[in-house]
C-alpha cells in the first residue's frame, strides 16, 4: 500500500534536490517572497499525496515553469540587454492609428483616456482578470476531463508562446503606452508598475486587484510583444482543435477581443503590441505543432510525458 502511495526514491530525491535548488537560487538572486514558498509547498504537497495528485503535479510544470521564467527575468532585466524604445513606438503608432481630434492627433490610448465611461471600465476590468485565469482554468478542464494529451500540447505552447515573447522582451525593450503619457520619453529605470486605465476599474468597486497585480510587475519596460493579447489565442485555437462546444468556443473569442481591447482602451498596449502578440502566439502554435511535434526526439519525449500524466 505504501509503495503505491509514495514516489520512487530516485523521483523523490529529484523533486527535493529541484524544489530546494529553486528557493535557495530564488532567495540569492531575485528574492524571497511568500509565494515562493507556497508555490513550493504546494507543489510537493501534489506530488507527495499519492499516484493522482502526483500526476496533477507534473502536468502543472510547463505553468510552473512559465511563473519562474517570468519572475527571474528581474535577474537580468531586458532594459541592460538593449536600448529601451519609448518614443519610437510611440510616433509609430501615432502615424499607423492616431485619431485626430480638434486639429491634434492622438494616439487610441490617449483618446481612450479623454473618452471612457463607467460600463467600459467594468468590463475592461473583467476582461482583463481573464487574462491568465482562464486559459489556466481550460488546460485544467482539459486535463481533468481526461484529454491528457491536448492538455500537454496546450500547456506546452502556452509556455512556447511565453519563452517566445520573453525573447522578444530582451530583442526590443519597450515602455507601455501609459509611460509616455505620463513621463514622456526618457527611460527612467526606477519607475514603479501603473495600473493605468484599470486602476478605473479599482475606483468602481472600491478595490484594489490591479494595484496589487501591477505593484508585482518584474519590469514595467517589456511591452513587446503583447503577451496579454497572445494567451486567449491559444486558448481559443486548442478549444477549437479539442472538438469544444461551440457557446465555450465562442466565449473565448469573445473574451480574446475583449482583452485586445482592453490593453489599448486601458493604456497599457499599443494596438502595435497586442498586433506583435498575436503574432506571437500564432507563432508559438506554428513552430510545437509543425514543428517540435514531427521531431523525433520531441515527440518521444511528449509521449513519454503524456503517459506518465494520464
Amino acid at each position: 500500500m505504501k509503495s503505491s502511495i509514495l514516489p520512487p526514491a530516485r523521483e523523490t530525491l529529484s523533486v527535493l534536490v529541484i524544489t530546494s535548488l529553486f528557493l535557495l537560487l530564488t532567495g540569492i538572486f531575485v528574492g524571497i517572497r511568500p509565494e515562493h514558498f507556497l508555490m513550493a509547498g504546494l507543489f510537493l504537497l501534489l506530488f507527495f499525496s499519492g499516484s493522482y495528485t502526483r500526476k496533477l503535479a507534473v502536468a502543472l510544470l510547463p505553468f510552473i515553469v512559465f511563473a519562474i521564467s517570468y519572475d527571474w527575468m528581474r535577474v537580468w532585466p531586458n532594459y541592460e540587454v538593449n536600448p529601451i524604445d519609448v518614443q519610437g513606438l510611440y510616433e509609430a503608432e501615432k502615424s499607423l492609428f492616431g485619431i485626430t481630434v480638434g486639429g491634434q492627433t492622438l494616439i487610441p490610448c490617449e483618446f481612450f483616456a479623454q473618452h471612457h465611461c463607467s460600463v467600459a471600465d467594468f468590463m475592461a476590468g473583467i476582461f482583463y482578470l481573464c487574462w491568465v485565469p482562464v486559459p489556466i482554468a481550460f488546460g485544467l478542464w482539459l486535463y481533468f476531463k481526461g484529454q491528457r494529451s491536448m492538455y500537454l500540447r496546450f500547456s506546452m505552447v502556452f509556455l512556447l508562446v511565453n519563452l517566445i515573447g520573453f525573447v522578444g522582451y530582451y530583442i526590443h525593450p519597450a515602455a507601455p503606452p501609459w509611460y509616455a503619457m505620463n513621463y514622456g520619453f526618457e527611460p527612467v529605470l526606477s519607475t514603479p508598475g501603473n495600473v493605468a486605465g484599470l486602476g478605473r476599474f479599482d475606483e468602481l468597486l472600491g478595490i484594489t486587484v490591479f494595484e496589487g497585480i501591477y505593484g508585482r510587475n518584474a519590469n514595467v519596460f517589456a511591452a513587446v510583444p503583447s503577451l496579454h493579447a497572445a494567451y486567449m489565442v491559444v486558448a481559443l485555437a486548442y478549444a477549437v482543435m479539442a472538438r469544444c462546444r461551440r457557446w465555450l468556443i465562442a466565449l473565448f473569442a469573445f473574451i480574446m477581443v475583449g482583452i485586445w481591447w482592453t490593453a489599448v482602451y486601458s493604456g497599457h498596449h499599443y494596438i502595435i503590441d497586442v498586433s506583435l502578440g498575436i503574432g506571437c502566439a500564432l507563432l508559438g502554435i506554428f513552430v510545437f505543432e509543425q514543428g517540435l511535434m514531427r521531431w523525433s526526439a520531441f515527440r518521444c519525449f511528449f509521449q513519454r510525458y503524456s503517459n506518465y500524466i494520464g
